[in-house]
């Protein structure tokens, strides 16, 4: 494990989720932590203030962009264990509009699909632990 914030690999691979839990999610190569931004070649904890992401409207545009930068073709956006944190719709819109598939759902649930792809896919995905 990797004691930084961030991770690159270079195999281009997204790293895979190895358990999630209330308030953290252990990541490959990363150490645990809250909330996670996961792309092709890496990932970092992710960071609501960057965008001024809150819990409604939810998950802003920027916050894709950064996934998007990195290759992800298919895009994985958690909405929290309980499903309070909301999709902005700009964001599917967006993903829509760059012909990048969308899947949206609890956060367990999220973290199933994104490993799946993860093995044959350039996925990206948001992640996010509580609420």
């Amino acid at each position: 494990m990797s004691n930084e914030a961030d991770l690159t690999d270079r195999t281009g691979q997204s790293p895979r989720i190895l358990a999630a839990s209330w308030g953290r999610l252990e990541v490959e190569g990363l150490s645990a932590g809250k909330d996670f931004k996961l792309y092709p070649g890496g990932g970092k904890e992710w960071d609501w203030a960057e965008t001024g992401t809150r819990h409604s409207p939810g998950i802003q545009p920027e916050d894709v962009e950064e996934l998007l930068r990195h290759g992800a073709t298919v895009v994985v956006l958690s909405r929290g264990m309980q499903l309070r944190l909301q999709v902005d719709p700009r964001t599917l819109k967006l993903l829509d509009e760059r012909g990048v598939i969308a899947h949206v759902a609890e956060t367990t649930q999220a973290v199933d699909i994104y490993n799946d792809l993860a093995a044959t896919q350039q996925v990206g995905g948001l992640f996010h632990s509580t609420c």
